[in-house]
């Protein structure tokens, strides 16, 4: 082989080499995005009771007909303990060492109970969420927004009143 075709074949193969290179680098990241992430816990405010049926009377029944469901879609326990559910005007419950079940809901009451896998109580005296507009929040145990459901005329700045009940 002559010198110029050993430098024209070196040439080509590095130019093939170089080519080579730059698709591997151009096609890893869509290689890398074909691997799907962990499934994050998927746990959700899935219904929200916000006027107890009946007569608001205050007492530990009507409080207790008050509640919001929160419902973990995975197969895996999610555990909730540092949780919160709070309300637009600051009430908030936290969960306090309490493993959610896979495909499982807890409904969280507003009122004194004794606490089961399927109800929690906040032992409260008066209702916390607003008949008429009200957003219920809820907040993993570093603070970081979850989900949340809004009703109503929901505030997003001013007073806020629950001269309903």
């Amino acid at each position: 082989m002559s010198a110029f075709a050993s430098v024209t074949a070196r040439r080509i193969a590095a130019a093939a080499l170089t080519a080579g290179a730059l698709v591997s680098a151009v096609t890893l990241p869509a290689s890398a995005a074909d691997h799907a992430r962990p499934e994050r816990p998927k746990v959700k405010i899935s219904d929200v009771q916000y006027d107890s049926p009946g007569r608001d009377d205050r007492t530990n029944r009507s409080l207790n007909r008050e509640w919001v469901e929160i419902t973990n879609n995975t197969r895996r326990t999610v555990n909730l303990d540092g949780w919160t559910l709070e309300d637009e005007d600051g009430h908030t419950y936290t969960f306090d060492h309490y493993r959610l079940e896979g495909r499982a809901t807890v409904r969280i009451h507003t009122g004194i109970g004794r606490d089961t896998d399927s109800d929690l109580y906040q032992d409260r005296r008066h209702y916390v969420w607003d008949n008429r507009s009200d957003t219920a929040t809820l907040r993993n145990d570093h603070g970081r927004f979850i989900d949340d459901k809004s009703w109503g005329h929901h505030r997003h700045s001013g007073g806020h009143s629950h001269s309903h009940r």
